[in-house]
């Protein structure tokens, strides 16, 4: 038995792979990874495959950074860990909360970040700020937390009933709390009024009034939205949306979140994806591009007014009881400052914005193929809508995702990873990505795409 051979032998007796199917797993083995530079991966037979989803939305800076390695064993050397509980803490965590407040707007008002090991412990945590932070202002029927069907927030038990795609939860419910309402999204090819996006009213904005006056705006503890929807289909939305929904959060005293684990830190070709509405979140969630995904790390980011109710309203004997053992991991930390540092200097948000255009423009090609619905594209992060028919926007074959777990398969063997979604192809190469990567990408699909039309229509 060779290496590969016992690799996978040891694989299918004793591994658990998330978002996997199990059967397709049985039949094909494990796709196993070992070598990664630059934009592209290698797996264990020699073959190199463009990283076109960047990992899982998060390489932002590319792999094999000396920079970030360094910093990472640097750190190690030093300080590989303590405790984070009973006032300790550690300088790169200190450097690094306030870096990521000083690379936000100053309207914003944010002062505290608590990092955290992903964005589903981001939002556990920061639904239960929200919690505490009404119950301090003397509001405690202020629980309930309102999302968008398709928005993504994460896959614990607290994030998974924010989550709105339907699919994430089948053999996992109940939910863990019945506080949660999701409302329509800014879907606009898929519009749940039946709207054209050239007579939109923002009715999708005006369904979270709806909800809060349903629910009674004194029960109502915040709205969680991701600027631009991600794992849902890459859905940006109609102009004004955002805007609509900030004045009715204020209306009725609603907390705002906004969700930039994966639109933080340049995928949009800005900064942060709320800047590209001039939103002003009260708390935002960053996950992902923080460290690249050369080290797990996460943060809540919190505005001065939340922190200054708790640290101000918090009875003398009362500690803020909420922790998980690897906050403000110091080695973390050190990776997530290499790792800004980096997007900083080599100027990769605006490269983000450049390349993203370029994507736009190629991709558009793909429209002369008849399952090709739509094409969303916001900075680095895009979306190809696969439907058997363009008039009634059904999806191919019987089982959701059977079409686009397909085109994954085929763009796969071209040599490329862009990710099956809900009937989408969803793209996100890291930042650091090439205009001769991108037209290689769109070629990939541009030829898988009508083999699986072939094969499925």
């Amino acid at each position: 038995m060779n290496k590969k051979e016992r690799l996978v032998d040891l694989d299918d007796k004793h591994s658990l792979h998330p978002f996997t199917n199990f059967h397709d797993l049985k039949r094909q083995g494990p796709r196993i990874i070992v070598e990664a530079y630059d934009n592209r991966v290698k797996d264990i037979d020699g073959k190199e495959y463009i990283d076109a989803f960047s990992g899982s939305w998060n390489v932002a800076i590319g792999h094999g950074r000396r920079e970030v390695a360094d910093a990472i064993k640097q750190q190690m050397d030093k300080l590989e860990y303590f405790s984070p509980f009973f006032r300790f803490t550690n300088p790169p965590a200190i450097e690094l909360a306030e870096k990521v407040v000083s690379l936000m707007p100053q309207d914003w008002n944010m002062g505290h970040v608590l990092f955290t090991c992903g964005g589903s412990e981001t939002n556990d945590t920061i639904f239960k700020i929200c919690r505490m932070y009404w119950e301090l202002k003397g509001k405690s029927q202020k629980k309930k937390i309102i999302s968008r069907r398709f928005g993504y927030h994460g896959v614990t038990m607290g994030s998974l009933s924010a989550t709105g795609i339907d699919l994430f939860k089948m053999y996992f419910e109940p939910p863990a709390s019945s506080d949660f309402t999701h409302i329509m999204a800014p879907y606009c090819y898929r519009c749940e009024a039946g709207v054209e996006a050239s007579n939109c009213d923002l009715e999708c904005a005006g369904q979270l009034e709806e909800a809060i006056r349903r629910e009674g705006p004194d029960t109502v503890a915040a709205f969680i939205g991701e600027p631009v929807i991600g794992a849902g289909g890459v859905v940006p939305p109609h102009e004004g949306y955002w805007s609509k929904v900030r004045e009715i959060c204020d209306k009725y005293d609603v907390l705002l979140i906004a969700d930039e684990v994966i639109t933080g830190f340049g995928r949009t070709g800005k900064m942060f994806g709320s800047m590209h509405w001039n939103l002003r979140p009260d708390i935002v969630a960053v996950a992902k591009s923080i460290t690249s995904g050369y080290f797990p790390l996460g943060g809540a980011v919190i505005n001065n007014d939340i922190y200054g109710t708790m640290q101000k309203d918090l009875p003398e004997f009362m500690p803020f009881l909420h922790g998980y053992t690897y906050n403000n991991h110091p080695v973390g930390c050190a990776a997530g400052l290499a790792n800004l540092k980096y997007i900083e200097e080599n100027r990769l948000v605006e490269n983000a914005a450049r390349m993203g255009a370029y994507l736009e423009e190629k991709l558009q090609r793909l429209y002369a193929h008849p399952s090709v619905g739509d094409i969303r594209v916001m900075g680095l992060m895009a979306a190809v809508e696969i439907v058997k028919d363009r008039q009634t926007k059904e999806q191919i074959g019987a089982l959701p995702m059977d079409s686009t777990h397909r085109i994954e398969e085929l763009t796969y063997e071209r040599g490329v990873f862009a990710r099956a979604g809900l009937e989408n192809m969803e793209l996100a190469p890291p930042l650091t990505i090439t205009e001769e990567e991108i037209d290689k990408i769109v070629d990939a699909l541009d030829s898988a795409i009508p083999q699986m039309e072939s094969e499925m229509l």
